[in-house]
C-alpha cells in the first residue's frame, strides 16, 4: 500500500473534515486498484498538489505516467475532459480515466515547473503562448463560465457593502461592469480555468505542458486575468506598479494573440474578488496577521491600478 503524504493528509482532513478523513482512509486502497487495473507499479515518490495526489509509475511495454486520484469536488469532474479535447496539445496526455474516483493515467512530466523561471517576461510569454493552443473549440457538457456571472455580481456587491475595505466605488463599479458586459456572454472556448506558472511544468515532449486544468467554457481572456493576479507577488517588489503591469499585460496579449483591453478588464476583476476573498478567507500565502494585511492590502492597489480611469 502507498503511503499518503502527512501534509497532504493534515489540509485534506482540515479542510474536508470527516468527508476528507473518510476518503484519506481509502485513499491507498483506491489507488492499489487503479495500479493494478492499469497494470503499473509504483515508480518514485507519492507527491501531492493542493486536492489530490501524484503518484510516478511504470507500464511495461508502455513507459512512464503518472496516476493522479483527486479529492471528489465539483470543481475537479472535468478536468479529464479537457485533457481528452486537447490531446496532448499544450497539456499532458490522458491515458486512462476513472470518473468515480477521480482518477487519471497521466503522461508524466518533469517536477519542475514556471514558476521557477526567474525572467518574468518568459514566464508570461509561455503561459500566453499555452493560453492560445488550450483556446480550442469547447467540447459539449462543459461547464460555462457565463452560467456564474450572476453570482459574481452578488458576491460583488455584497462584499462591497458588508466588508470594511479601501476600495473606491468607482473599482467595484468597473468589475460589476466587466462581469454584465463580458461575463454573461462568451465565446463557446475550452479554457484552463486557472492558468498560472505552477500548472505549466517541464516536459520532454515540448518544452513546456499545462496542468490541472478547470475545463471551462469561455473567453480565453479570462486566463489572462488568471495569469495576472498569480502573478502579484512578483509584482510586489516593482519600483513602479503601474509600468510592471503594463509590461505583464503587453506580453501576455501579444504570445497569446488576445485583445488586451478584454485581458485588463478580466484581470481587473480578478483582483477585486481577490481584495474581497483575502478579507473573508485569507490568502494561501497568508491565513491572518500583518502578511495578510498588507496581501490584502496589494490586492487593492494592483485592482485600482488596473482600473481604468472613468
Amino acid at each position: 500500500m502507498i503511503g499518503t503524504p502527512e501534509a497532504f493528509t493534515r489540509s485534506t482532513v482540515e479542510r474536508e473534515g470527516a468527508a476528507g478523513a473518510a476518503w484519506i482512509a481509502e485513499l491507498p486502497r483506491i489507488v492499489e486498484e487503479l495500479l493494478t487495473r492499469w497494470e503499473c507499479v509504483p515508480d518514485g515518490e507519492v507527491m501531492h498538489g493542493g486536492v489530490g495526489i501524484i503518484v510516478p509509475v511504470m507500464r511495461p511495454a508502455k513507459g512512464s505516467a503518472v496516476l493522479k486520484v483527486s479529492f471528489p469536488h465539483p470543481g475537479n469532474v472535468h478536468e479529464p475532459d479537457a485533457f481528452e479535447a486537447w490531446g496532448g496539445r499544450g497539456a499532458v496526455l490522458l491515458h486512462e480515466r476513472d470518473d468515480e474516483r477521480f482518477a487519471m493515467l497521466l503522461e508524466r512530466v518533469r517536477t519542475s515547473t514556471l514558476a521557477e523561471v526567474e525572467d518574468g517576461d518568459e514566464v508570461v510569454r509561455v503561459a500566453g503562448r499555452l493560453s492560445r493552443r488550450l483556446a480550442v473549440p469547447a467540447p459539449a457538457g462543459l461547464p460555462r463560465l457565463q452560467e456564474q456571472a450572476d453570482a459574481w455580481e452578488a458576491h460583488l456587491e455584497r462584499d462591497a457593502a458588508e466588508l470594511t475595505h479601501a476600495l473606491p466605488r468607482y473599482v467595484v463599479d468597473a468589475a460589476v461592469a466587466t462581469v454584465r458586459e463580458l461575463g454573461r456572454t462568451q465565446p463557446d472556448v475550452l479554457i484552463h480555468g486557472d492558468l498560472h506558472a505552477r500548472n505549466i511544468l517541464r516536459a520532454d515532449r515540448e518544452p513546456w505542458l499545462a496542468v490541472d486544468p478547470k475545463g471551462h467554457v469561455g473567453d480565453p481572456a479570462y486566463d489572462g486575468g488568471t495569469l495576472l493576479k498569480s502573478r502579484a507577488l512578483s509584482l510586489l517588489a516593482a519600483e513602479d506598479l503601474g509600468r510592471a503591469v503594463d509590461r505583464t499585460l503587453d506580453v501576455f496579449v501579444e504570445a497569446a494573440e488576445l485583445d488586451r483591453e478584454r485581458v485588463r478588464r478580466w484581470a481587473q476583476l480578478h483582483a477585486v474578488q481577490a481584495a474581497f476573498w483575502g478579507r473573508r478567507h485569507g490568502f494561501r500565502v497568508a491565513r491572518s496577521g500583518p502578511l495578510l494585511d498588507a496581501v490584502t492590502q496589494f490586492a487593492d492597489r494592483l485592482a485600482q491600478v488596473l482600473t481604468r480611469p472613468a
